[in-house]
């Protein structure tokens, strides 16, 4: 069996790669970078070593959207993975500590029936005054000791419905914390899966209209690379702050992937998805951005986006690629711009992506 020393050297071993890995690709020396690679160097969690495996083939390196996008799939969605299992394991201690008191309050009860039927019989032999007398105060006590032991289990109980209370909320919390996207607060990518589906089987249901709009930033991956990764950031909650101002109700704003937003607009026409969209586009266009450390301008972010509605014969996933191949002929199209299924710029071919 491994002891301490043997524990640091290996721990030590798997933090030089992780920083040699870092140093490697000139990364920053961020938390996020180092847990990323440093669970990579462990080999314990397979998916991320894949999936960096086929980043670094297919790019030579990794953006900062993708490490993100990594942290995100596979480091943070285990956290909270381990967060909802904790609660759960709380939870059903508490049960069994009320499922022992309650066990415990049955042998009372058992106990006192017992003694019940003890008195009867001796009330039964009794044959003078001071005999009964001594019968009664002996009932008087068993009654006192089960009238404690019941406020006892009530009080118990009462502080255990409390807790559990307290902990199905906590629950709640964490199972809604991990479907949120934790940099954009906008719903993520599970959310909308999950979300769409809902609302086409809504939407069909009711005979409505529904339109999807599908939204990306214009030349993020230079922007980030000159500007780094925490004005990207700022870039990424600007675009999602304008999304979830312009939509209301039962609208379902989503961050998609990397720098790419999702829309679901139930009950809505083509058209007026179409206005919706270009108020977004508008929203983001017309604030200036600013580098939060020096104050300095950094000009102006657009978007593109594309916008189609659900069809008789459609599935979700048809949905999407329909809105996405509008996203895309809006980038060819010259970008900061919205472009529906109705307009001629969408070739019958989605023809080749525009990043």
């Amino acid at each position: 069996m491994s002891g301490p020393a043997d524990e640091h050297e290996r721990t030590m071993a798997f933090a030089e790669i992780a920083l040699g890995q870092i140093r490697a690709l000139r990364q920053p020396a961020t938390p996020r970078h180092f847990e990323i690679w440093y669970t990579y160097a462990t080999g314990y969690n397979a998916a991320l070593n894949q999936m960096i495996n086929e980043v670094l083939t297919r790019d030579g390196t990794l953006s900062e959207t993708e490490v993100n996008r990594l942290y995100d799939t596979y480091i943070s969605a285990n956290r909270l993975s381990d967060r909802i299992d904790n609660v759960g394991s709380q939870v059903v201690g508490e049960i069994d500590q009320i499922m022992s008191m309650i066990g415990a309050a049955a042998g009372s009860a058992s106990s006192y029936g017992e003694r019940l039927t003890n008195v009867a019989q001796k009330l039964g032999r009794a044959s003078d005054e001071p005999a009964v007398r001594t019968i009664v105060e002996s009932l008087v006590q068993a009654t006192k000791e089960m009238e404690r032991d019941n406020k006892t289990l009530e009080a118990r109980l009462s502080a255990s419905k409390r807790e559990i209370t307290e902990l199905q909320q906590n629950l709640d919390a964490v199972r809604s914390e991990s479907l949120i996207d934790p940099l954009t607060s906008l719903a993520n990518r599970k959310y909308f899966d999950d979300a769409l589906i809902k609302a086409i089987a809504h939407a069909r249901g009711r005979d409505e209209p529904l339109s999807l709009m599908m939204t990306d930033i214009d030349h993020f991956k230079k922007f980030n690379d000159s500007y780094g990764h925490l004005t990207g950031d700022q870039v990424l909650r600007l675009v999602a702050m304008s999304a979830k101002q312009s939509v209301k109700g039962v609208d379902i704003a989503a961050r998609y992937g990397g720098e790419e937003f999702a829309i679901v607009l139930p009950n809505t026409l083509l058209r007026t998805a179409v206005l919706i969209a270009d108020q977004i586009r508008c929203a983001v266009m017309n604030k200036e951005l600013r580098k939060r450390s020096t104050g300095a301008h950094l000009g102006r972010v657009t978007i593109s986006v594309g916008v189609a509605t659900l069809g008789n014969s459609d599935t979700a996933q048809s949905l999407i690629e329909r809105a996405d191949a509008c996203l895309y002929a809006a980038k060819r199209a010259g970008r900061n711009r919205v472009i529906s299924e109705a307009d001629p710029e969408v070739a019958v071919s989605t023809g080749s992506k525009v990043a």
